[in-house]
């Protein structure tokens, strides 16, 4: 958890603001100063903000929030490091958020296999009128996943990205499927 900084210093002294005709109390001086232990955290962590929402920069301890901002549930099975890598990549995914493309960019963010994902849709282009439409009337997700291992799978954790990433209305399953390699 974060916590305080023991002797922090504050970037932006409150004595140091005060009118001229309060720099002369003492007492006054003093107590103003308690302030930037109240104020010296908050400084500190706007000053370092930036810090906080880069992968590569946030504290361990930060990034398990991380993966909630970029769509993911964080998995204590990963380590710092592969964390640190899924959540900056998964912030260029989500320009393919909603498309085949995505789903599959997604899911081998996290898993360490081979993803196939099938779906019910299909576009045309067409200037006959009334032409019929491709794919089904009902829409659907599958995601397959072969990997060495199926117990090495989060299955929660596959369905909860697949989840995040595919369109809102479009139901889907997730298939593992253990291969020899």
């Amino acid at each position: 958890m974060r916590g305080a900084v023991p002797d922090l210093i504050s970037a932006v002294p409150v004595a140091t603001r005060l009118p001229g005709v309060l720099l002369d109390d003492d007492l006054f001086v003093r107590f103003a100063s308690a302030f930037d232990q109240t104020f010296a955290p908050v400084y500190s962590t706007l000053d370092c903000l930036q810090a906080y929402v880069d992968p590569a920069l946030a504290p361990d301890d930060f990034l398990q929030w991380l993966t909630g901002w970029v769509g993911l549930e964080p998995d204590e099975r990963w380590s710092t490091e592969r964390t640190r890598t899924v959540i900056a990549s998964m912030a260029s995914v989500h320009r393919w958020r909603g498309t085949v493309r995505g789903v599959r960019e997604a899911v081998q963010l996290v898993v360490d296999g081979e993803v196939e994902v099938t779906e019910s849709g299909g576009v045309v282009a067409s200037l006959t009128p009334a032409t019929t439409p491709p794919g089904d009337a009902r829409p659907w997700l599958h995601v397959l996943v072969r990997v060495a291992d199926a117990s090495a799978v989060d299955v929660r954790g596959l369905d909860a990205v697949v989840g995040n990433v595919k369109p809102a209305h479009v139901p889907h399953t997730c298939e593992i499927q253990e291969v020899d390699q």
